[in-house]
C-alpha cells in the first residue's frame, strides 16, 4: 500500500456543492475534520461489486459500481483521482473522484493483455503504469496510459519476468520496483496457475522512462517456488515485500522481507508460530512511516503481524478473520477483512456486515 497526500482545501474546493449535497450533515462534518479518508474495493453479500471511500472512522463516503471484483487503489495527487483495477485476470480499471462530482471512466485493457490488479501515476500525474500480462508469450509487461487523453495506452515495457504483481514508483520519481510472482496464466484457464514446478520469481527495478532494467534479484533456486506479490516503501525507502509459497504445504519459507538497492534480497526469519501463522500466504504489505513499522496481513491464515522496520523484529500479532486490506492509521495499521470489520489504528472495530472488503486498503492523506 502507498500513501499518497491530496491538499485539504483543494479537495473540498473539488467536492464541491453536489457533494456536500449527497452526504448527510454529520458525515460532510467529519469529512472536514478528518485526517484522511482510504479507498478500497469490495463485494456486496446481496451480489455486485464495488469501489468505496472510507472515512478514518470506517463510514462509507462514496461508492461506485464496478462490473466485477476490483482489487488495488491508486490515487495521483495532481489530478485527485483513484483508480480501482480489476482482479487478475481482469480487463478494466475504473478512474474515479471521491466526491463523486464527475463520471467514472472505464480503462478496458487492449487485446492480448489483462491487468494484474495493481498500477502507480507518475509524479506529475500524466502517465499511469498498470502490471500487465502478455499471456501468449508468458510475460510481464508494464503497460503505460495518458491520464490527460482519457487514459489512452501510449505504450509498454517488460517487467523482466513472469506474473507481475504490485509495483511501486520509488523516492527518485524513475525508479519502478516490480514484484514478478513468476506464476503464468493464460485467461483461457481462468486463474489456473500452469507452471509451478518451473517458476522464477524476480524482484526487479525498471527506468519508467526508458524501460530499461536496472536490477533483478532472484530468489534462492530452493525457494523458485516463493512468489513474490505485494510491497511497500519505509521510511529509509528499503522495499518490503510479501511472499505466497506454492511449494507444499508443509514447508515454512520466510515470507517476508526487505530489498535494498544495489543489495541481494534479506528474508526475514521469524518465530516458527508466526511463520504457521501465515499458512504461507502474505495477502498484503504496509509501511507507517511516522511509527517505524511494516504490518503483513495473511486473510488464509487470519493474521495480522506488525514488524519493528529498523531491526526486523516482530512487534506483536493478532488473530483477525480473513484480514487483507492494510494501510497505516495514526500509529498503527488500519485494517479490513472478508468479514465486513475495519479495525482502526486505535484498535476499535467496526462491521459493515454487508461488505466483504477486498485485498487492499489505501490511505490517502488530507493535508
Amino acid at each position: 500500500m502507498r500513501t499518497s497526500l491530496m491538499d485539504r482545501r483543494d479537495f473540498l474546493r473539488a467536492a464541491g456543492i453536489g457533494f456536500a449535497a449527497a452526504m448527510a450533515p454529520s458525515a460532510w462534518a467529519k469529512t472536514l475534520a478528518a485526517g484522511a479518508v482510504f479507498a478500497t474495493a469490495f463485494l456486496k453479500r446481496d451480489g455486485g461489486f464495488g469501489a468505496a471511500v472510507l472515512s478514518e472512522a470506517g463510514k462509507v463516503l462514496h461508492a461506485i459500481d464496478l462490473p466485477d471484483r476490483g482489487h488495488d487503489v491508486t490515487f495521483d495527487p495532481v489530478s485527485r483521482r483513484s483508480v480501482v483495477f480489476a482482479r487478475q485476470p481482469g480487463t478494466f480499471a475504473v478512474v474515479f473522484d471521491h466526491t463523486g462530482h464527475d463520471a467514472p471512466l472505464t480503462i478496458a485493457s487492449i487485446p492480448g493483455r489483462h491487468f494484474f490488479g495493481h498500477g502507480v501515476f507518475s509524479p506529475d500525474g500524466a502517465l499511469l503504469y498498470a502490471t500487465e500480462n502478455d499471456f501468449d508469450n508468458a510475460a510481464g509487461v508494464v503497460g503505460i496510459y495518458d491520464a490527460r487523453a482519457k487514459f489512452s495506452r501510449v505504450g509498454e515495457f517488460p517487467t523482466y519476468g513472469m506474473g507481475p504483481h504490485e509495483l511501486l514508483l520509488l523516492g527518485d520519481g524513475r525508479t519502478i520496483a516490480v514484484a514478478n510472482g513468476g506464476i503464468e496464466t493464460h485467461p483461457d484457464y481462468g486463474r489456473a496457475e500452469l507452471n509451478i514446478g518451473t517458476m522464477k520469481p524476480c524482484y526487479v527495478l525498471v527506468d519508467r522512462v526508458s524501460g530499461d532494467l536496472i536490477e533483478k534479484h532472484e530468489l534462492p533456486a530452493a525457494l523458485h517456488q516463493l512468489s513474490i506479490r505485494h510491497m511497500d516503501t519505509d521510511q529509509t525507502g528499503t522495499v518490503w515485500f510479501g511472499c505466497q509459497y506454492r511449494g507444499p504445504g508443509t514447508d515454512r519459507p520466510a515470507l517476508v522481507g526487505r530489498a535494498t538497492r544495489g543489495k541481494d534480497l534479506q528474508l526475514l526469519d521469524m518465530p516458527g508460530d508466526v511463520l504457521s501463522g501465515f499458512r504461507n500466504y502474505i495477502g498484503s504489505v504496509a509501511a507507517n512511516d511516522s511509527a517505524g513499522t511494516v504490518a503483513v496481513s495473511s486473510p488464509e491464515g487470519n493474521s495480522l503481524v506488525v514488524i519493528d522496520a529498523a531491526s526486523g523484529r516482530v512487534v506483536s500479532t493478532s488473530v483477525l478473520v480473513e484480514v487483507c486490506g492494510l494501510a497505516p492509521d495514526g500509529s498503527g495499521f488500519m485494517a479490513t477483512t472478508g468479514a465486513g470489520e475495519i479495525i482502526e489504528g486505535s484498535g476499535a472495530k467496526r462491521s459493515k456486515p454487508d461488505y466483504v472488503w477486498d485485498n487492499h486498503v489505501l490511505r490517502i492523506e488530507q493535508v
